[in-house]
């Protein structure tokens, strides 16, 4: 029985529960983070720049054994051929630094809003006003 108490005090410590929830955010923040870059950022730059969809880019090593449906990467693997994939590796390469990139953004304002905070006086309580009154009263 001592095993279950032992188990349910360490499950429902505030650090194991903190814990918890900076995992979940931190999945949820994760999928904002993809779609931001996917879905918003990697299109802007894209169509800013000019820059292609990377993706079916590739160096043919060896020759596909059947005709590829179409020019995409993934056609051409299916047809057996081998290549080097290396505009997946550009996308994913740009992605990463789209996601430094906001993710910087992210830390600073975060940053800005604690050092604000921080600087911002504090300011007394009802009782602690109280008690200064009656220190100058005492004092007089």
């Amino acid at each position: 029985m001592g095993m279950i108490s032992e188990f349910k005090e360490f499950a429902v410590k505030g650090n194991m529960i903190d814990m918890a929830v900076g995992i979940v955010l931190g999945a949820a923040f994760g999928t904002i983070m993809t779609s931001l870059v996917g879905d918003i950022l990697t299109p802007l730059v894209s169509w800013a720049a000019n820059l292609p969809d990377f993706s079916n880019m590739f160096v043919e090593l060896t020759p596909a054994a059947k005709a590829p449906a179409d020019q995409s990467f993934n056609a051409f693997k299916d047809a057996e051929g081998v290549g080097l994939g290396f505009g997946n590796f550009v996308n994913a390469f740009i992605s990463f630094l789209l996601v430094a990139l906001a993710l910087f953004f992210v830390v600073k304002g975060v940053n800005k809003v604690k050092k604000a905070e921080e600087e911002a006086p504090a300011v007394p309580t009802a009782s602690e006003v109280l008690l200064g009154e009656i220190r100058d009263a005492l004092k007089k």
